[in-house]
């Protein structure tokens, strides 16, 4: 079990929420899985201000969508009151602070990872945040800036200080972006230094690197990104390891056709017809990783104007002549 204030989940693993992906539809397929706690996109604290239409629609859940975490950005410790204050009328149950992202778009701001560089900054925003919100907080950090400044442990025991009930951090600097290798000594580091829970992020890529992430950090937990990416199935291969199961199983074409269509349709719901279209294509790519000689489906999914000619689409998939490959446990995006 892992504890996050007031959230107990029975297993200790959650979906990452990933910009322009973590919508309500892909949570809800995740959650179909197992996954037992996602978080919405990561949300500036500025578009909370402004009443953005989109953010409202990116705050949307469902009963079905709990218990549920919101990702904030920003770089103000004063922004804090009123952007909790707006919140309060959406469902959620976390608060996770983004100290992470290695956007040039967001640093250059001085948020995301750039707030790794401002330590006592982001304690106080944080102390803010714990001192406003009525439900757990955490924040999300990264090994550090760059090689030359590696300083997770420091920036974690800031963050602690400031009150906050858990940690996530990415085993990679800022400037490494999602390239390179994991830095599981520096997430073991981290989470000897700290009482508080430690979810550990970075090529969670399939059962065999979440268990490595346990063994060779002693986490506490850790977080699915880019292995859920048409891959849903990773949650349960996930809670069947943890029941003690060595055998991974791989979904049929059948069984991916039927989750690709519930997916559309949740799309369509969600953002209507058209926008639902162009949200699912991406993932129609990720679902149908695997298959060899896909390049004219895919080109008809691409040109797919309606819901009923992408489901057609779909549908084609169980008769495919290409064959599906076992997806490799160590593939990456």
């Amino acid at each position: 079990m892992l504890t996050i204030g007031n959230i107990n989940l029975e297993l200790p693993f959650m979906l990452s929420p990933m910009a322009g992906v973590s919508d309500l539809p892909f949570r809800l397929i995740s959650r179909s899985f197992g996954c037992p706690l996602a978080f919405t996109e990561m949300i500036d604290v500025n578009a909370i201000f402004q009443k953005d239409k989109r953010t409202a629609h990116m705050l949307s859940s469902a009963p079905d969508d709990r218990p549920l975490g919101v990702q904030l950005l920003g770089n103000s410790e004063s922004q804090i009151p009123v952007a909790l204050e707006r919140l309060s009328g959406h469902t959620c149950d976390l608060i996770d602070f983004n100290a992470a992202c290695p956007s040039p778009k967001v640093t250059r701001k001085g948020k995301g990872a750039a707030l790794m560089l401002e330590p006592k900054k982001l304690r106080d925003i944080l102390a803010a945040l714990v001192r406003h919100s009525p439900i757990p907080v955490a924040v999300k950090i990264r090994a550090g800036w760059d090689a030359d400044s590696v300083n997770a442990r420091d920036v974690a025991l800031y963050a602690e200080e400031a009150g906050i009930n858990a940690l996530f951090i990415h085993g990679r600097t800022k400037t490494q972006g999602y390239s390179g290798t994991v830095d599981y000594g520096i997430i073991r580091e981290v989470k000897e230094a700290l009482s508080i829970p430690v979810i550990a992020s970075g090529d969670n890529l399939s059962v065999e690197r979440v268990q490595k992430m346990f063994n060779e950090t002693g986490c506490d937990g850790v977080a699915i990104a880019r292995g859920a990416l048409g891959n849903p199935w990773i949650f349960r291969q996930i809670t069947d390891s943890f029941a003690g199961s060595a055998a991974v199983h791989w979904p049929d074409i059948a069984q991916r056709v039927a989750v690709m269509k519930r997916h559309l349709e949740l799309a369509a719901g969600h953002w209507g017809e058209k926008r639902g279209i162009g949200s699912f294509r991406k993932f129609f790519i990720w679902y149908t990783r695997g298959l060899h000689g896909l390049r004219p489906l895919r080109d008809r999914a691409f040109r797919a104007a309606s819901r009923e000619e992408l489901l057609e689409v779909i549908e084609d998939l169980a008769r495919f002549p290409g064959g599906l490959s076992r997806r490799k446990s160590d593939q990456s995006l």
